[in-house]
């Protein structure tokens, strides 16, 4: 937004569209903010803003803004308290002769959002938690051919396809807040749809991620919806076979399995020459595998092909390759570098995040590179394709 748009906004006390705070002393109402803008309950389609620095009646709070506190702002949008992810800018502007950090929040295409839990949305010039009425109307507006691939319906699917137990007992007490599911007011089929796991309309039909998350068989309808393990005993693809499997399932045990594989084909050599403290060195270490297999499946293109993510394990190195090239910003020039992500699967993104499996976002590459270096193996190859990614993990001397 230019300054004279931002500064429009500013000097308008009674626009919903815009929330000041003199300092960034309680990031907990930050994200809240954050969170009500991009739900977008008035249906402004536009921005909201918030504007750090400036006091309520509009006059300048004489913030020093430093690179750190943009810095801290940018992280809210990957810190996965807020989910789907926001899609938000920060910089630092000059308004008014004011000096002022800006976050500019744009509507999200797949509402509710929810910031730990809950939905909250703007009343007028407030905050509130939504409403299941709310909720609802907000899920009434995922619809158009803009949605990502992983909120398209299945329309040859019912939600008898759905693993109600899986939803209810594991996915949704790790994605609602523990007071709004106690108010109990919503049904199944709404649950469903609040979460995205299916589609608003009648009759519901399960989402890509509602197959993915808790379907009772995912390759039914997305045939490449498994892990491929192929363990050699040798350096080529033409040597003996150790161990095969394929690995599928709704992801909680699609994931839980993969990391049973991992463990299993780990070897650990015990080191007691330094001292009479036993050290122990995988050869692989797990946390790096977990990161590198889980991205695989995170940001692998489910879209128009049957190609499973492949792990392939040789005697000196490991190979994980997942379908589909870089998405987004991120291009084989800046793959892997910090700070630079981007979701083909957002809502996926989301679903791990609620169960677990990722902490934070955008940090399991150089997790990952950090855990090879600390456990002594040579650095992670990655080899980026248009059609795929390649990581090579090669094993410690």
């Amino acid at each position: 937004m230019t300054d004279e748009e931002l500064l429009h906004l500013l000097r308008n006390m009674e626009s919903d569209r815009v929330e000041r705070k003199a300092s960034m002393s309680d990031p907990k109402k930050i994200r809240q903010a954050i969170c009500a803008f991009a739900n977008d309950v008035p249906g402004h389609r536009q921005p909201g803003v918030l504007f750090i620095g400036v006091n309520d009646d509009g006059s300048c709070a004489d913030l020093p803004v430093t690179d750190e506190q943009l810095i801290n702002l940018s992280q809210i949008r990957d810190d996965g308290n807020i989910l789907p992810l926001p899609n938000m800018t920060v910089s630092k502007r000059r308004l008014g002769g004011c000096e002022m950090a800006v976050v500019v929040v744009e509507p999200s295409p797949a509402p509710p959002v929810r910031f730990k839990g809950k939905t909250w949305i703007r009343v007028g010039p407030r905050r509130a938690v939504a409403s299941a009425a709310d909720e609802i109307r907000l899920s009434e507006r995922r619809r158009g051919t803009d949605l990502p691939f992983d909120l398209h319906a299945i329309e040859a699917a019912t939600l008898e396809d759905l693993d109600r137990e899986s939803f209810t007992r594991i996915y949704l007490p790790g994605s609602v807040a523990r007071e709004v599911l106690e108010e109990n007011e919503r049904t199944y089929e709404q649950q469903l749809a609040s979460l995205r796991m299916c589609t608003t309309g009648s009759p519901h039909r399960p989402t890509v991620l509602g197959i993915l998350v808790c379907g009772r068989n995912p390759r039914q309808y997305l045939p490449g919806a498994y892990v491929q393990f192929l363990r050699l005993d040798g350096t080529a693809l033409t040597d003996p076979i150790k161990d095969q499997k394929e690995i599928d399932g709704p992801l909680t045990e699609l994931l839980n399995n993969l990391d049973d594989t991992f463990r299993a084909h780990i070897s650990t050599a015990t080191n007691i020459s330094s001292g009479t403290t036993e050290i122990q060195h995988p050869d692989y270490p797990l946390q790096a595998l977990q990161q590198i297999g889980r991205n695989a499946i995170l940001h692998r293109v489910y879209e128009g092909t049957n190609a499973p993510v492949r792990i392939t394990w040789f005697s000196d190195r490991v190979e994980i390759q997942s379908p589909g090239g870089p998405f987004g910003q991120v291009t084989p020039e800046n793959f892997g570098q910090a700070h630079i992500t981007d979701y083909r699967n957002p809502e996926l993104a989301e679903a791990m995040k609620n169960l677990g499996y990722v902490q934070r976002f955008g940090i399991g590459i150089a997790l990952a590179r950090k855990r090879m270096i600390d456990n002594g193996n040579p650095p992670i190859e990655f080899t980026v394709q248009e059609s795929q990614v390649l990581a090579t993990m090669r094993r410690r001397p």
